[in-house]
Order: structure tokens, then C-alpha cells, then sequence
């Protein structure tokens, strides 16, 4: 009896601490909206934390972790900064390599659009990579009036590069067997298991990949500071770039400091001048989109996974539930006001059955009318792709890394690993293939063929959705699939992807499918609805499945599973490789900086 008064009255604790916070955040929210305006505004912003490629986080998380800018609201920040007269200027602080080079090119644009409205923007950086790659950072820089650099700083344009660590020679030091299949010879997301250095197909397409998107650098860079593109290939060979350097190379306008180049914004913007951070003058000055007719925004970031489809107390998710867009869609099909749906697409695959789960919802979405436009951000690749298939358009940006139309499936056998640690095994089965994936023993020979025929089963499949999708022949498909990762450039060429882009172009283009006039204002909902923290809480606490599917729950999730399925996210790339029969992955290009 005393235990169980205890874990009541410590229950009860715990839901009073809760609501506590939960109420002080809901204060803090409501005190935090609206502020008001200041007549004169030169808008401020620090991309040297990245910008998140998901929705806004709950107030409960940004009063716990500190607010996450994301990628959206950067850019609504600015689509209502154009256009209002009290906004003069934009101040942003860059310098650290933490953009990918799709979201660089959004961002430019976005900036671009803002300059071409009257405003005047500055980029300070105190330096572009120290002792470490500049080149993204700087490109991104290129897009604003004047480039600041603190006087020890320096420009860090050497150009691209990727590496991979190959971890074959370990693994047979260990005596762990890689045993893989793909389809097929550009998959290579095994490789760094599989080999000890890249093979000809591999270097062939991160070669391909590398040219392509130093040539958009080069040629933004170029344009923005009046160069020819032979002056600034000649320049990043002779990187990087001390600051006076770099002035005299026409690469930066100013050297200074932090306050220097804020009191040249606030110079330029007149009299009166208050700073403002973008997130700041979204809650006072509103959203743009945010009435006339219905636009679905629905996200589909991170690994593909079957995953819970439920939404986490403090945000910060990484994974792409199919459970949770598949729901995201069939809300939006069923709401009457939505006229087109747009799913932005940021994700390097994943789980097979997963993808196929989501793909099913948007040619559902499809055939109840409502258009779907995707947008792609740094990555779609192999499951990211397999998602976008059934569109009725896709757009990606120049750099967007994208296709990978291919499969891989295996596992690590660890049975020497085991020999030489003196651990010994037994089993016993009932079924020929029982043990297939087994870690203790290779593939039989059984075993692989029924390995093989799922692969190939698999990637018909994934053509096959690509080609009715796409409207491409069998022929056309096979040409630009294998495998290969192709540059959002190229894909369009190839046709994979339809127009060139970021969310701008995919707003246009959904405009123009919900039959929305070009001027005309319109409201971008986002779907499935994010709960606020109280409703979250609400939901852990009965332990409440937001899930509208008809099949039945597989239980809660125990504490103990919970830190289990947190530890798993940690070796992610390797456990979705060898615990998955088909997986749609991206190949091992390493990350393009």
C-alpha cells in the first residue's frame, strides 16, 4: 500500500511538473507573438547553425533546446520582408560550412529576390572555413551587395571535394564478412564495406557529380562579382585566401568587424534603424500565404522508415515515417479546401517497403484530384526518389543530388569475428532459409537466390514507377538508372525532374495545377497539423495513438524501447543496409564540400 501511494503521489509529480512546463511555455509563446514593428528594420540572421529542412519546432522545444531556425522560415521571412516598406536591409552572418550546396542555391535566390525588390543585403563572416573548406559558405555570399571579412579571416575557396572512408581492411582484420547485392553498378552504398577504394563506376559518377556542381559554383560566383569563370577557376586553384587577398582578388568588398559591418546596415537602411532577427519579425509581422485558397506543404525529411508516425514532444525527429506522411496525405486528399499538395522531398532513402507505403498515398492523392508538386531540397536519392516518382511535377535545384533508381540488400556475417573472440554458436531451425539473415553464416545457396530474386523484383519495381510516373520508356528509365546519382542539372536533362528550382518554382507550378491566378494570394497549410506542446503532452500521457490507419496497434512503445530504437539512429546507415531485404539507398558518395 505505501508503494503504491508513493507512485501516485510521484505520478501525480510528474504530471504537475509537466503541465508547469508546458503552461510556462504557452506564457512564453503567447508574451513572444506579435511584437510590434519598428518603422525602420535592417532584418539579421546567423547561418553558421544551419538551417533545418523540417517544419518549425513546438514552443515547448524552443523553450528547452533554443530555437532552430529552418529553411522555411528564412525564406517567408523574406517573402514578407520584400514586400513591406519598414523592412530596408538584410545583415547575415556566415562563414561556417553547415549548408548543404541545394540549400545554398535556395538561399541565394531568396536573397537574390529580396535585392531585386529595392532592399540591400550584407554577409559578414569572420571567416569563410578556418583552416577548413569555405567554398559553400562563400558561394552562398556571393548573392548579397557587400561581402564583409574580419581582418584575420580569409577565404577559404579551394573548391569541392568528397572522401570516403573504406572499412574493408578492418573488417577482415576482424573477420567480418560484408555480404552484399545490388542492382546495380553505381549502387554502391555497400562499398565502403564491401571494397577498399572506389570502383571505376563509382569515381565515374562522383567524378561526374563533382564537375557538374563546381561548374554552378564557378558560374554563380562569376556572375555575382562580375569575374569570368576562367578568373574564379584560377582562383580557386590558388586558394585560400588571406582578407587582403581576397579584396585585392575582388572576392570580398570590406575588411572589418562584426560591429562595422551592422552599423554599415544600419547606415544604409537611414535613420532610426532597429535590428530584428528574421524569426522575430515573422511573429510580428506574420506569415505570407496565409489566406485565399489551400496549399497542402507536407514533409518528407530524413530516412525513409516504417516508423511510429508519431510526433515527438521536443521535436528534432530525423527520420521519414512512411506511417506519418502517409496519414499527411490522405488528410489533405480528404480536406475539401486543398487544391494542390506540396511535398518537399529531402531524403537519401531508405526502407523499400517504406517508400512504397508513401508512394501509394501520393498517386492516391493524385487520383482524388488533387495535384501533387514535389520539391526537392539536398538530396533525393533512391527511396527520396522513389517518393517523388508519381508527381504530377518535381522540381530540384541545380545541386540537388538525385535519382539513384537502384537497390542493395545483404548483411555482415560475423561468425570469424566470433571464432577468434573463442565465441562459439548453435542453432537449430525449421525451414531451409530460416537462417537467410543470420549473422553467424553466409548466404546458401538457396538463400541467395531467394536474396537475388528480391532484389530483382525490387528494382523492376522501382523502374517500373519511375517510368509511369516519369512517362519514359522501359529504354529511358534503364538508361539513367543502374544506381547512378545524377545532379538536379542533369536529371532535368534526363528527364527525372521537370523544372529547376526551390520552393518558389514549386508554389508557382502548384499555383498554376490548383488553377490559382499567378497574383492571386493563397494560404500554405502544412499537413498532418503540428500539435502544440499541451497536445503532445496530452497524448504521451494517455498514451494516445494519432494514427487513423484501420490495422491495430502493435502496443506502446516501453521506456527501455524508446532509448533502444535512440541508440539504433546512431548506426542507422549500417543497420538499414543488413536488416532490410530490399533497401532503396544512396550510394557512398560521401558529403560534396
Amino acid at each position: 500500500m505505501r508503494r503504491f501511494v508513493l507512485g501516485l503521489f510521484t505520478a501525480f509529480g510528474i504530471v504537475a511538473a509537466l503541465t508547469m512546463i508546458g503552461i510556462g511555455a504557452a506564457i512564453w509563446y503567447v508574451a513572444a507573438s506579435r511584437p510590434g514593428l519598428p518603422s525602420t528594420i535592417v532584418l539579421t540572421a546567423d547561418l553558421n547553425g544551419g538551417l533545418s529542412a523540417g517544419a518549425s519546432q513546438e514552443p515547448l522545444s524552443e523553450l528547452v533546446f533554443g530555437d532552430k531556425q529552418t529553411l522555411r522560415d528564412f525564406l517567408d521571412a523574406l517573402d514578407r520582408a520584400g514586400n513591406d516598406a519598414r523592412v530596408k536591409a538584410l545583415y547575415v552572418r556566415v562563414g561556417a560550412d553547415t549548408l548543404g550546396l541545394a540549400t545554398c542555391q535556395e538561399v541565394r535566390d531568396a536573397v537574390r529576390d529580396f535585392r531585386a525588390k529595392g532592399k540591400f543585403a550584407i554577409a559578414f563572416s569572420e571567416s569563410f572555413g578556418e583552416f577548413g573548406p569555405g567554398t559553400r559558405p562563400y558561394y552562398l555570399a556571393t548573392a548579397f551587395d557587400e561581402i564583409w571579412l574580419q581582418p584575420l579571416g580569409a577565404v577559404g575557396l579551394i573548391g569541392l571535394h568528397t572522401e570516403i572512408p573504406f572499412i574493408r581492411g578492418a573488417l577482415d582484420r576482424l573477420g567480418i564478412q560484408p555480404s552484399f547485392a545490388h542492382r546495380e553498378q553505381y549502387k554502391s552504398a555497400m562499398n565502403s564495406l564491401t571494397e577498399t577504394a572506389m570502383t571505376a563506376p563509382q569515381r565515374e559518377e562522383i567524378e561526374a557529380l563533382l564537375s557538374a556542381t563546381s561548374g554552378q559554383i564557378v558560374r554563380g560566383i562569376a556572375l555575382s562579382r562580375q569575374l569570368t569563370e576562367a578568373q574564379v577557376g584560377g582562383l580557386i586553384d590558388r586558394g585560400p585566401f588571406f582578407a587582403e587577398e581576397a579584396r585585392e582578388a575582388r572576392l570580398i568588398d570590406r575588411i572589418g568587424y562584426r560591429d562595422e559591418a551592422v552599423a554599415r546596415a544600419r547606415e544604409r537602411a537611414g535613420s532610426g534603424a532597429e535590428l530584428m532577427s528574421l524569426s522575430r519579425y515573422l511573429d510580428g509581422a506574420g506569415r505570407p500565404h496565409d489566406s485565399g485558397p489551400k496549399i497542402a506543404l507536407i514533409y518528407g525529411t530524413g530516412m525513409v522508415t516504417q516508423g511510429s508516425g508519431k510526433d515527438s514532444l521536443f521535436g528534432g525527429a530525423t527520420e521519414l515515417s512512411a506511417r506519418k506522411v502517409a496519414r499527411a496525405f490522405r488528410q489533405a486528399s480528404a480536406d475539401s479546401e486543398v487544391r494542390a499538395i506540396l511535398f518537399r522531398v529531402d531524403s537519401p532513402g531508405g526502407s523499400a517497403v517504406a517508400s512504397e507505403t508513401i508512394w501509394r498515398e501520393v498517386a492516391r492523392a493524385r487520383g482524388r484530384g488533387k495535384p501533387v508538386i514535389v520539391s526537392m531540397g539536398n538530396v533525393a536519392g533512391s527511396g527520396g526518389y522513389y517518393i517523388a516518382a508519381p508527381a504530377d511535377k518535381i522540381v530540384a535545384e541545380p545541386a540537388t543530388l538525385t535519382g539513384s533508381i537502384g537497390v542493395v540488400a545483404g548483411k555482415l556475417v560475423v561468425a570469424g569475428l566470433l571464432d577468434k573472440l573463442g565465441v562459439t554458436g548453435d542453432s537449430a531451425q525449421r525451414g531451409a532459409n530460416a537462417m537467410m539473415f543470420s549473422g553467424f553464416q553466409d548466404f546458401s545457396p538457396a538463400g541467395r537466390a531467394r536474396l537475388e530474386a528480391f532484389l530483382d523484383a525490387i528494382y523492376r519495381g522501382f523502374k517500373e514507377r519511375v517510368a509511369a510516373g516519369r512517362n519514359l520508356s522501359a529504354d529511358q528509365v534503364e538508361a539513367v538508372a543502374k544506381g547512378r546519382v545524377w545532379s538536379g542539372e542533369e536529371a532535368k536533362e534526363k528527364g527525372l525532374v521537370d523544372a529547376l528550382g526551390g520552393y518558389a518554382v514549386a508554389l508557382r507550378l502548384a499555383k498554376e495545377a490548383a488553377n490559382i491566378p499567378a497574383d492571386s494570394e493563397f494560404e500554405l497549410a502544412v499537413f498532418p497539423r503540428t500539435k502544440s506542446a499541451m497536445e503532445l503532452l496530452y497524448d504521451r500521457l494517455v498514451d494516445n495513438d494519432p494514427d487513423d490507419d484501420d490495422d491495430s496497434s502493435t502496443g506502446a512503445t516501453t521506456g527501455a524501447q524508446a532509448i533502444a530504437a535512440n541508440l539504433a539512429r546512431v548506426v542507422a546507415s549500417i543497420e538499414i543496409l543488413t536488416g532490410n531485404p530490399g533497401v532503396l539507398h544512396m550510394p557512398s558518395i560521401g558529403e560534396i564540400r
